[in-house]
C-alpha cells in the first residue's frame, strides 16, 4: 500500500459538537481574567507575579501572572467551575465519556492505565514495543505481562504495530487476562487496526487500552485518522503536546462510553489523584484547553499543516537520492494507515546515516527534527503549523553523501538492528524490588536485568526489568549511545559501561513468599 493511498483511505468524518461551546475556553478565559485583577499574592508561587522577578524579566510579565496555584473560587473551586467545563468540552471533542488533563505528560496517563488494570485481571496482554512509561506502570501496579510481538521492518529497524490475530492468540493463552494494551499510532506514523484489535479484546471480555500518545490530532480532519476512541478503544492516553499544540508535558487522558466505563471511571479518577500533583500547572491545563480549541475550530489550518507534509513527501520522492519510509508500510498486516503530519525518511538510502543527518541538519542548518535511527529521520509537522518545507527539503538535499565518518551509524559499524528481546524470568516489579548490583555491561550479559533500558527517543524499552540481557542488546545500545544525538534512558552512565541487575541467585521465590534468599553478591551498590 502506497502511502498516497494510505493517507486517503476512508477518512474519518469530523465529531459531532456543540459550536457555541467549543469556541470556547473557559479555563483558560478564567485565569486570563484573574490574572487582570490587582491581586495582593500573599500565596504560592513565591515569585508572587512581582514585575521586578528574574523570572518576569526573562520569560515577561505574562507568564508569571498567570502562573496560579490550584484551588482558587471561579477557576477551580466549587461546582461547575471553569475547569469542570474545559473538561466536558474536551471529552467532547475527542469522543470521550470523561477525560482527564495531565500535567506529566502522557506518561502520566500510561502510568494511571496500568495501575487500574489489577482490578480487572492477574495479566496484562502488552504489545512489546510500548513506551517505557507502560513498563513503569507494570513496576507501580505488579501485575504479570504477555508480551505480543510487533512487527519489525529489518531495512529501517524500527518496529511497527501487532495484528488482532496476534493479540487473539495471546489472549488465549492468557486466562486472567485484564486488559490489552497497544501503541498507535507507532513514533514513525504507523496506524494499527484498532477496530479490529477492540473487536478481539472486547470478545475475550477485556478492555482496549491504547497508547495513542503521538495521534491526539486524529480525526480533527477528514484526511486525519479517526482516533481510537471512535474505533472502539476503552481508555485513550493523548500527548497533546506533541502534535495538537499544548504546552510540553501536558497531556489528556479519555475514557470511552463503554461496557468497562463504569468499572473504569472511579479507578481512573483515583488513580490519577494518585499520581497528579497536588500543585498542577496553571499554564499547562490552561494549554490544554486552548488546544483542544484550536483543533475544533481549525480544520482548515489542519489541511494547511497535511498539505505542508505532502509537498516534503512529494519533494523527496521526485528528486529520488531518498526514500519516504512510509511507502512501504503497505508490506506489513499490523498497518492500515499513516499518520500524513510524521514525515519519516530514509537518509542511509541517500548514502548518510539518520544520526549524522539529524546532527548536520541541526548544526549547519538550524532545523531540528523529532528523532534519528541509524537508518532514518523523522520531521513533524503540528496540526495548524505550516513551516517552511521548501528550506527543509533544500537542507535535507544538500546534506554530504556517502558519509562514513559516522561510527554508530551505517558506516563500518555495519546496518544498526533492533535486537531479539531476552527471556523473561521476572515480572518488572520483581526484578525493580529485587536486590541489584551494577556490573560491567559485558558481565551483564545472562543476566537479569533490574532496569528498564531504552534507546531514547522514541523510548521504546530495549530491555525490561526482569529480562534476559543479551550481547545483542548491549552492542545496540552502546552503538546508540555512540551515536550522535544518542541516549540510553535508564543507562547508568552515558556510554552505557555499566549496567544494573539482579542480584544473583534470581529472586522469584524470594520476593513472591517473602522469604530473602541468600545471596553470593553484595546488593545495593548500584552506582
Amino acid at each position: 500500500m502506497n502511502i498516497r493511498t494510505a493517507e486517503h483511505r476512508t477518512p474519518s468524518l469530523p465529531l459531532p459538537l456543540s459550536p457555541a461551546g467549543q469556541l470556547r475556553a473557559p479555563y483558560a478565559e478564567a485565569v486570563l481574567g484573574h490574572a487582570g485583577r490587582d491581586w495582593l499574592r500573599l500565596n504560592v508561587p513565591g515569585h508572587a507575579a512581582a514585575p521586578g522577578s528574574d523570572l518576569a524579566g526573562f520569560f515577561g510579565p505574562r507568564i508569571t501572572a498567570l502562573d496560579f496555584p490550584p484551588l482558587l473560587d471561579g477557576i477551580d473551586l466549587g461546582a461547575d467551575t471553569p475547569l469542570d467545563r474545559a473538561l466536558a468540552l474536551a471529552a467532547e471533542a475527542w469522543g470521550a465519556r470523561r477525560t482527564w488533563f495531565l500535567t506529566n505528560g502522557a506518561s502520566q496517563g500510561n502510568q494511571i492505565a496500568s495501575m487500574v488494570a489489577p482490578a480487572l485481571g492477574r495479566t496484562l496482554v502488552v504489545q512489546r514495543s510500548v513506551h517505557s512509561s507502560v513498563i513503569d506502570g507494570l513496576v507501580l501496579s505488579g501485575m504479570d505481562a504477555v508480551f505480543v510481538q510487533p512487527s519489525v521492518d529489518p531495512e529501517q529497524g524500527i518496529a511497527h504495530g501487532v495484528t488482532a490475530a496476534d493479540v487473539a492468540e495471546a489472549l488465549d493463552r492468557t486466562p486472567d487476562a485484564a486488559a490489552v494494551y497497544i501503541v498507535s499510532p507507532s513514533y514513525f506514523g504507523a496506524v494499527a487496526d484498532v477496530r479490529a484489535l477492540a473487536d478481539t479484546a472486547h470478545a475475550a471480555g477485556v478492555p482496549l487500552i491504547v497508547d495513542e500518545a503521538w495521534g491526539s490530532h486524529f480525526g480533527f480532519h477528514p484526511g486525519l485518522p479517526s482516533n481510537a476512541l471512535s474505533e472502539g478503544a476503552d481508555l485513550v492516553t493523548s500527548s497533546t503536546h506533541k502534535l495538537a499544540g499544548s504546552l510540553t508535558q501536558s497531556a489528556m487522558l479519555h475514557l470511552a462510553e463503554g461496557p468497562f466505563a463504569d468499572r473504569l471511571e472511579p479507578l481512573v479518577d483515583r488513580a490519577f489523584r494518585l499520581v497528579q500533583s497536588t500543585s498542577a500547572s496553571a499554564l499547562l491545563t490552561a494549554s490544554l484547553d486552548l488546544a483542544r480549541r484550536t483543533l475544533v475550530t481549525g480544520t482548515a489550518a489542519t489541511g494547511h499543516s497535511v498539505e505542508a507534509a505532502d509537498r516534503v513527501r512529494g519533494a523527496v520522492r521526485a528528486l529520488g537520492r531518498f526514500k519516504v519510509v512510509s511507502d512501504g508500510f503497505g508490506a506489513f498486516p499490523d498497518i492500515v494507515r499513516a499518520d500524513p503530519l510524521r514525515i519519516a525518511i530514509d537518509t542511509r538510502a541517500g548514502g548518510i546515516p539518520g544520526h549524522e543527518a539529524r546532527r548536520r541538519l541541526f548544526l549547519d542548518h538550524r532545523i531540528m527534527v523529532e528523532v534519528a535511527t541509524d537508518a532514518a529521520i523523522v520531521a513533524v509537522i503540528g496540526a495548524g503549523s505550516v513551516p517552511d518545507t521548501d528550506r527543509f527539503a533544500e537542507a535535507l538535499h544538500t546534506l554530504p553523501s556517502p558519509l562514513t565518518a559516522d561510527p554508530a551509524g551505517g558506516g563500518a559499524g555495519g546496518m544498526l538492528r533492533l535486537p531479539t528481546p531476552g527471556a523473561t524470568e521476572l515480572t518488572a516489579r520483581e526484578a525493580f524490588l529485587s536486590p541489584a548490583v551494577a556490573v560491567s555491561a559485558q558481565d551483564a550479559v545472562g543476566r537479569i536485568s533490574a532496569d528498564t533500558l531504552a534507546a531514547y527517543p522514541p523510548g521504546i524499552p530495549n530491555v525490561l526489568p526482569g529480562e534476559v540481557i543479551t550481547a545483542e542488546t548491549v552492542r545496540f545500545l552502546q552503538r546508540t549511545a555512540a551515536a550522535p544525538s544518542g541516549h540510553v534512558r535508564g543507562a547508568l552512565d552515558p556510554g552505557v559501561t555499566r549496567l544494573r541487575v539482579v542480584a544473583r541467585p534470581a529472586w522469584r521465590q524470594g520476593v513472591r513468599t517473602g522469604v530473602r534468599t541468600p545471596c553470593r553478591e553484595r546488593a545495593g551498590q548500584t552506582s
